[in-house]
């Protein structure tokens, strides 16, 4: 229910705020007073499209509060959100600023539009001029229709559109198998191609990177060993045992025995005799070393000729397959499992149609089982809406549901839902959108809310203009329904008739004022003489006539007896 709605700088109003009754709240005044602007105001809440031009002149931004109670329908989105309700209450915001941009708010969190609509969308509907356009199209008749085939009718829907879904999506990667299956042929062989291409050379991980080193060491071995023969003569001396040539090892070994006697003769000196014999150890190592270093030194022509023909087949691989021969065994990797995928592909679309096969099984058992709720609830909501339809001067208004098989599952069902209706007698009934006039619409649209209202207790449905087209009498019927369909929702009514607005349990007024500039709206409650005032202007404008006033008391009697 909503418990409150606040409105700031909205077309003519500046700051309203109203409090709708439980039951049936109208909203009247004159024409241009803003009235509409409380339908627009809910609208911006119920998450339609807004722009700079809603915001009232002179200001910055638009903003609309609305504050609900008895949410349990929608505790799972608001959980989704992380929305808070406080008090068992949830506001939710909108807000327009004067550059276009909008912004929502629900629960105290900032929230996609999307998602502020999936909110409020479950707790208010506005049936205006357009809600009654979209009752002539089929698509909305059989909305209502499945509404009213209950929960079990719902639950068989859902299995059938998800069933439906997957079909689809099935027969797409089949179609798919299907019509690339030569695309797939010629990419196998392609892909054989260069996996017999690299097994046939049979590369290892890094063998380029490590070919490649053993090339450029085999390419400089002349200049690798005048190098290591400077290395070793200034390491080992000369060869010929020349005194004057010792090299680092005889200067080393001199150098180890001076200090090995001098810590003879003083032990300060033992850690330089001990450091001594380290180093010494270390250069005959190395010299050892650079010696075997020089003795591998062999020129190999043979080894360099073939180390060059395996790296022209490596870069052949590596021109097509990758950079580098680990890129080109990752290649061959994942193309050994894409050539794996292709060769299913046969195998696949047999699955596939096994699968299709059960899936349209299913359809056609779920899709009958919807035409039988649907029929059930196409005989119950058409005899209920008819006799409500009696009572709003139409008694022989007939209504009648038609499905007509369309011979395979649709995305709906198995059958075409069509409204047909027909005011009089002897007509043959038609579709209603081409035979129903603007008031006939709008009593067969209130007949469907009043005898649905009882499946969805607590909804805020808001009503404007649903009096368009009538009057007198049917006038009064129509306010007796809307008061009916207050006892199980809470509705609320912006009307121009006295005979709809005495049936509401709270009743508002939308005035406006001017300062020769700009026009101010303003919303006020009003209760007894007040209140008949109203009504008498509303009935023919004599809202200060002993007999305007007679008539208004006369009608709220009427009304709430």
């Amino acid at each position: 229910m909503l418990t409150e709605l606040r409105i700031s700088n909205l077309g003519v109003i500046a700051d309203a705020t109203i409090e709708p009754s439980a039951g049936m709240t109208a909203i009247t005044g004159e024409t241009g007073a803003g009235k509409t602007m409380l339908v627009s105001s809910l609208g911006l809440l119920l998450g339609e499209r807004a722009d700079s031009s809603v915001i009232r002149r002179g200001s910055g931004r638009t903003l609309v509060e609305g504050r609900f109670n008895d949410v349990d329908q929608v505790a799972k989105i608001l959980d989704e959100l992380g929305a808070e309700t406080e008090a068992d209450e949830l506001l939710v915001a909108r807000q327009v600023s004067k550059q276009g941009r909008s912004r929502a708010f629900v629960g105290g969190v900032q929230t996609p539009i999307s998602r502020l609509a999936e909110v409020t969308g479950e707790l208010a509907t506005i049936h205006g001029q357009s809600e009654q356009i979209r009752l002539g199209n089929p698509d909305r008749q059989r909305e209502v229709l499945d509404h009213a085939g209950g929960p079990e009718l719902s639950r068989v829907l859902d299995q059938y559109r998800q069933a439906y879904r997957q079909r689809d999506e099935l027969r797409a990667e089949r179609d798919d198998l299907v019509h690339h299956a030569q695309e797939r042929a010629r990419e196998a062989d392609l892909l054989q191609f260069g996996l017999d291409e690299i097994s046939g050379v049979d590369p290892h991980p890094g063998e380029d990177a490590e070919l490649a080193a053993e090339a450029s060491r085999l390419q400089a071995v002349d200049d690798l060993r005048m190098l290591a023969v400077r290395a070793s003569h200034a390491l080992s001396g000369s060869d010929e045992g020349d005194l004057d040539d010792p090299g680092a090892v005889g200067l080393v070994g001199v150098a180890r025995n001076e200090l090995a006697d001098i810590a003879r003769l003083d032990e300060q000196a033992s850690d330089l005799a001990t450091t001594a014999r380290a180093l010494a150890g270390q250069v005959n190592e190395l010299a050892a070393d650079v010696a075997s270093y020089l003795a591998d030194l062999d020129a190999d022509p043979l080894r360099l000729e073939t180390l060059t023909s395996r790296r022209a087949a490596l870069a052949g691989l590596t021109r097509k397959y990758g950079s580098t021969i680990d890129d080109v065994l990752d290649w061959a990797q994942q193309a050994a499992t894409r050539l794996s995928g292709l060769g299913q592909g046969d195998q696949r679309v047999s699955e596939l149609d096994s699968l299709l096969a059960e899936l349209d099984a299913r359809l056609l058992d779920l899709g009958g089982q919807i035409t039988e709720r649907r029929e059930q609830a196409a005989s119950r909501l058409a005899s209920a809406v008819q006799e409500e339809l009696a009572a709003l001067a139409m008694p022989h208004a007939r209504l009648r549901f038609e499905l007509q098989p369309l011979g395979r599952p649709g995305p709906h069902g198995m059958e075409h839902v069509q409204l047909l209706f027909a005011a009089n007698p002897g007509a043959e009934p038609g579709p209603l959108a081409k035979v129903a006039s603007g008031g006939e619409l709008s009593r067969v649209r209130l007949g469907l809310e009043v005898v649905l209202a009882a499946d969805d207790p607590g909804h805020v449905f808001v009503f404007d203009e649903v009096d368009a087209g009538i009057g007198g009498t049917v006038a009064i019927e129509v306010g007796r329904r809307l008061a009916r369909l207050a006892e199980y929702s809470q509705v609320i009514c912006v009307t121009h008739l006295a005979q709809v607005a005495a049936f509401a349990s709270a009743h508002w007024v939308v005035s406006k004022s001017s300062d020769g500039e700009v026009t101010t709206s303003d919303l006020s409650l009003v209760t007894s003489q007040d209140r008949e005032a109203e009504l008498a202007r509303m009935m023919g404008g004599l809202d200060d006539s002993k007999s305007g006033l007679a008539h208004a008391r006369d009608l709220l009697r009427q009304a709430q007896s």
